[in-house]
């Protein structure tokens, strides 16, 4: 896959129940071979498969950003780990349909324990979409909020948020 990837990224409720809404999750643990100036080359591991990723600078408030990404062998992500910057993020993702839309929602372990974050991608930044319930407040470009700022500078450091 390849192109401009449109998303938006909002905070998720403390105690709701979006686990229950979620028809699937998987398992994530990514790491970043580099990653500054807007731009990330990430590797990550999710459930049984790997996918090397590639992205732009954000851009309209960090509504936007070119994204590629190529399904390699879970063997290679291994290996690439090894080349990957200090810290990684893992998190389960939980999908949850509303109306025409899929939310990822991720819950976030280790270092950034006590996060959780829902993102929906879109077809156009003025798309309008159906927000489940669980969603709060909307941090789309909040650099804070990038997985990998993240890494860097982890949920358990900020304080009170």
């Amino acid at each position: 896959m390849s192109g401009m990837e449109i998303e938006r990224k909002f905070l998720v409720k403390k105690g709701s129940d979006f686990k229950a809404q979620a028809y699937t999750h998987d398992r994530i643990k990514q790491g970043y071979i580099c990653s500054g100036h807007g731009r990330t080359v990430r590797v990550r591991l999710r459930g049984d498969r790997a996918y090397l990723t590639i992205k732009g600078p954000s851009r309209d408030g960090g509504l936007s950003r070119y994204e590629f990404e190529k399904e390699i062998a879970v063997e290679e992500a291994e290996q690439l780990f090894v080349l990957c910057e200090p810290g990684v993020v893992d998190k389960t993702r939980y999908l949850v349909k509303s109306g025409s839309h899929t939310f990822e929602v991720d819950e976030f372990y280790g270092d950034n324990e006590g996060l959780v974050m829902a993102e929906v991608e879109l077809s156009a930044p003025d798309e309008p979409f159906e927000k489940p319930d669980f969603i709060e407040e909307e941090v789309t470009g909040d650099r804070r909020y990038y997985n990998s700022h993240l890494r860097q500078n982890p949920y358990k450091l900020w304080g009170n948020v």
